[in-house]
């Protein structure tokens, strides 16, 4: 952990912009370490056993020990190293959020790369601090997610985003699969050659149909798409994968 003053963004993805003792005042948070590094569980006992907030109840050298010391000492937040020996961060969290009343987990991680934030968050952790974090923000994240919010470093949340972002053009690549599905074959063999810039005229000659059917074909698939307009099913057709089909 560095020793600077805490940096603006630090608060990134947090679902609440309240103050981070948004657990019922006084209350001590009590917190587990795991980590693997007897030198780094020090060094969070001594910059965490000083807030007036915050009490850590047990540190764990391993990710093994972490369950049975989740049951037997009920903290309400783990901080968890993420590169272990044996079981990694993200796995313990998994198995501790499988626990009864598991609490919460704050990863903490070296490395900005994108499948330890996905992993993390997959797993059931409920924030991603790098420990880079300064003193301020860790105690600050702490107590954010013991009152039941997420938090975030900047580069982790950037990486939701993008997540984010991708799951939502896949799941839109897999609707329009499906609808896509709806069609008849000789429709959408049309629906691809209209996608490709054909004219009404042109799809009638290579389908070897006359312009009427191929009328009747547009207008059947806009019926079954939902859509009003070449221009829709042209996209649809595009996302659902049809041009990558031959004719």
């Amino acid at each position: 952990m560095s020793d600077g003053r805490a940096t603006g963004g630090q608060h990134a993805l947090r679902n609440s912009s309240a103050d981070p003792a948004g657990t019922p005042e006084g209350r001590t948070v009590r917190v587990l370490l795991v980590d693997d590094d007897h030198m780094v569980l020090q060094g969070l006992e001594l910059m965490l056993g000083a807030h007036p907030r915050i009490r850590v109840v047990s540190a764990v050298g391993s990710g093994e020990e972490a369950p049975a010391a989740t049951l037997a000492h009920r903290p309400d937040v783990v901080l968890m190293d993420v590169r272990m020996h044996a079981r990694d961060g993200i796995e313990t969290t998994a198995v501790v959020k499988a626990l009864p009343n598991p609490p919460k987990v704050l990863i903490l991680t070296t490395f900005d790369f994108q499948d330890i934030t996905v992993g993390a968050v997959r797993s059931g952790a409920d924030g991603v601090l790098l420990k880079t974090t300064s003193p301020t923000d860790l105690t600050t994240a702490i107590l954010e997610v013991a009152a039941g919010r997420s938090y975030y470093s900047p580069a982790p949340a950037s990486h939701l985003t993008d997540v984010v972002r991708d799951d939502s053009r896949s799941a839109r690549a897999d609707g329009a699969a499906r609808a896509l599905q709806l069609l008849s074959p000789r429709e959408r063999d049309t629906l691809v050659l209209l996608a490709l810039g054909g004219t009404n005229d042109g799809i009638a000659r290579r389908l070897h149909v006359s312009v009427g059917t191929v009328k009747s074909h547009i207008s059947a698939a806009q019926a079954k798409l939902g859509v009003s307009s070449r221009t829709e099913l042209a996209v649809l057709a595009e996302r659902g994968g049809l041009l990558d089909q031959e004719t």
